[in-house]
């Protein structure tokens, strides 16, 4: 009787998952809801002004922020992806439909693996101001970056579409609890009733290429920048320049690192625990740190948002009779 209710669950398909998140610390739920719930808030506000400054200014309309701008955006939409269902998860048990669980991933790893290429972009922006000046303005023509910015974008969607489609395939008949935050591939899998392996050799394969190929681009990119800033005498703009590089790869690194820990290498996160603490670094505090690390120093937004602040005050005082 036992053996025909297990057979009659296991031929059974499921129609939603429960996301168990952090369940393991509970009596810590209300105050990650309120540190993830600051730090959402701020995410969002410190990208949105990162775009505001650009677009309301002409003297930023250049490649270095048009790729800004892009990599401000898509920070926003997929964190927006992943940290509103965490934080539903802090309140309440957090159920997803496995069509909502699946576009889940897909929505995320399409802009996950757009970001890993952008990324790459960005540091060959910065190798060809540095070392080819002079070539500069030929070599990044508008028509040039926005293809490359296209060719980003489209090849989120349409690699993580291949592995989306095969994952698609397989048959989930329970349980039905994904022991993460978000609908994240490995405890996926684990759920299948079905035989993964076609789909984990071949998002394996993708993950390889779309992050050792721009993580090695970006290395070479910034290897070449620091030789050619050693040619430069000892001063305040090599300390500078050594100082913005060293930031932009500690956050880099980070969000490189931990993907390819989690979707290359898995075997080298022992426990769930530890898969979930890496998850939120390339969720959440890498979209925290870039508008810092690449504003931090830059006088040329610090303007155009002083700017936009001035402006906005002053019609604020003339709307009110002040002015």
């Amino acid at each position: 009787m036992i053996l025909m209710e297990i057979v009659s669950i296991r031929n059974q398909t499921i129609t939603e998952f429960v996301l168990l998140g952090f369940s393991d610390v509970a009596e810590l739920h209300l105050l990650f809801f309120i540190v993830f719930t600051l730090i959402y808030t701020s995410i969002i506000i410190g990208n949105m002004l990162i775009i505001v400054a650009v677009v309301s200014s002409p003297r930023l309309h250049t490649p270095m922020y048009f790729f800004l701008v892009n990599l401000s955006f898509l920070e926003i939409l997929y964190t927006s992806t992943v940290v509103p269902k965490m934080l539903e998860g802090f309140l309440q048990e957090a159920a997803i439909s496995v069509a909502g669980c699946l576009l889940q991933f897909f929505i995320f790893g399409s802009l996950a693996t757009a970001e890993c290429v952008l990324l790459a972009v960005m540091a060959y922006d910065r190798y060809l101001a540095i070392c080819h000046p002079l070539h500069y303005p030929l070599l990044m023509r508008p028509r040039w970056c926005l293809g490359l910015v296209v060719i980003a974008w489209l090849s989120g969607f349409m690699l993580d579409g291949l592995a989306v489609a095969l994952i698609a395939q397989l048959r989930f008949c329970g349980p039905n609890h994904i022991d993460h935050f978000y609908c994240d591939f490995m405890p996926l899998m684990g759920l299948a009733c079905s035989d993964p392996s076609i789909a984990q050799m071949a998002t394996f394969i993708l993950s390889v290429v779309c992050l050792t190929v721009p993580f090695g681009l970006i290395l070479t990119s910034y290897a070449r920048i620091v030789v050619a800033v050693l040619r430069v005498p000892a001063g305040a703009s090599r300390r500078k320049a050594f100082s913005t590089c060293s930031s932009h790869l500690a956050v880099v690194s980070t969000f490189y690192g931990t993907l390819i820990a989690l979707y290359i290498a898995p075997s080298a996160v022992h426990s769930q625990i530890f898969s979930k603490v890496f998850a939120l670094l390339y969720t959440v505090f890498t979209p925290l740190f870039n508008p810092v690390i690449y504003t931090l120093r830059n006088k040329e937004v610090h303007q155009a948002l002083r700017r936009i602040l001035y402006i906005s005050k002053r019609k604020h005082l003339i709307e009110g009779g002040w002015w």
